[in-house]
């Protein structure tokens, strides 16, 4: 249940590309600040889910106090400068490189970052089965979303571009990882509420860029969207799905992301999908399915602390 609770987020974060065109399509607005207002716009459901679930005793409910203790609130910190952290890398690097190179560099570094993360401080094991389905996961999005296009790019630029989706990538991971150390400790809608508060504060100086009203009032359905459905609604089935799958797993399974924004740009505005594409969906696929069975087989298996 877990995974599939996470693979329905990546598919909701699958379209946040195609809503970021058509902001750019009716108003100019930064990418940063579209960062910071989806932040700003999940914090009202994530705060009343929080709400609601300290109050009924929701399911998987275990922070019992009014505000995270001293132990934990350095993680959640460390969880919200992450969480911005992707926004400024992520969004910084798009003009370097452009959306797709962007992409497949931070996607499809990131569940080999978090597997290593996940080995080295959560004592996770990489079995044989993870690596294999690494393997297809990272080959089939590769193929999914490479553009002969994107490549040609060079110079310093690619090279700045290049570093910056790394750094989005190592955001992410940082937060996964955190995420899933922190789901035993506290409610994963505790997490990302706190999470999430962090991260719309680092993020405050943004509003420097913040364009005009009517500008803003065009761009406001959708960054409504980024924020309830993308963000609120994404992270919230992540922090759900963690607590039951490992991190490793996790990253392998958030691939699907690429491969529900080109159906959705297949369907939805008729883009192309050339074979590499398929065959790239496909392996995507059976990597994701792959890190299934490796889940299960071992889900039995105590976990072996670092020391």
């Amino acid at each position: 249940m877990g995974l599939i609770l996470i693979c329905l987020a990546a598919m909701l974060w699958g379209t946040t590309g195609t809503v970021s065109v058509l902001i750019a399509q009716q108003a100019t607005v930064s990418p940063l600040l579209i960062g910071y207002w989806r932040l700003v716009f999940a914090l009202p459901i994530f705060w009343l889910w929080y709400g609601y679930n300290k109050r009924h005793n929701g399911p998987g409910f275990v922070h019992k106090r009014p505000w995270p203790s001293n132990a934990q609130r350095l993680p959640l910190i460390a969880m919200g400068l992450c969480m911005a952290g992707y926004q400024v890398f992520y969004f910084a690097a798009v003009p370097y490189v452009g959306v797709a190179m962007t992409a497949m560099v931070a996607i499809c570094s990131s569940p080999l970052i978090i597997a290593l993360l996940a080995v080295a401080f959560l004592g996770e094991t990489l079995t044989r089965r993870l690596r294999i389905a690494l393997v297809l996961g990272i080959t089939g999005t590769i193929l999914l979303i490479a553009q002969p296009d994107a490549l040609a790019v060079n110079g310093g630029r690619f090279l700045l571009g290049v570093v910056l989706a790394l750094g989005a990538a190592f955001s992410y991971g940082g937060y996964a990882i955190l995420a899933k150390a922190m789901v035993g400790q506290m409610d994963g809608i505790a997490i990302a509420t706190y999470s999430f508060t962090v991260a719309a504060l680092a993020l405050t100086p943004t509003l420097v860029l913040q364009p005009s009203l009517d500008v803003w009032f065009r761009a406001l359905p959708f960054l409504l969207y980024l924020g309830l459905i993308t963000s609120s609604l994404g992270y919230g089935l992540y922090m759900l799905g963690i607590r039951h799958t490992a991190a490793t797993t996790a990253g392998i399974a958030v691939l699907i992301e690429p491969l529900s924004a080109t159906l959705l740009g297949l369907f939805a505005f008729k883009e192309p999908m050339g074979w590499s594409s398929l065959f790239g969906a496909l392996l995507l696929l059976l990597g994701i399915l792959y890190a299934q069975t490796a889940s299960a087989q071992t889900a039995n298996q105590p976990h072996l602390s670092k020391k």
